[in-house]
């Protein structure tokens, strides 16, 4: 989360994908950096268990959302 909200402050566009479990540590993150609407994109937790296919399945589902964030820019 961190990282994209560094890169997105350099006006370089980023989207943080999360897990689930992580949340509320992103939104506390974003607001610490004075961000706090800074948007994100979540899948469920947890990705250590899943096997490639299964990762490859949710990461599809994702694509979309990263790429409406990424055309839309994060708020000011």
């Amino acid at each position: 989360m961190l990282d994209a909200v560094i890169l997105e402050k350099a006006g370089i566009p980023a989207v943080p994908i999360i897990t689930d479990a992580f949340e509320a540590t992103a939104k506390e993150m974003a607001g610490l950096w004075g961000v706090p609407d800074f948007r994100f994109v979540m899948m469920p937790h947890p990705l250590a268990s899943l096997t490639l296919g299964d990762l490859e399945r949710r990461t599809d589902g994702l694509l979309n959302q990263v790429l409406k964030l990424l055309q839309e820019g994060q708020p000011d």
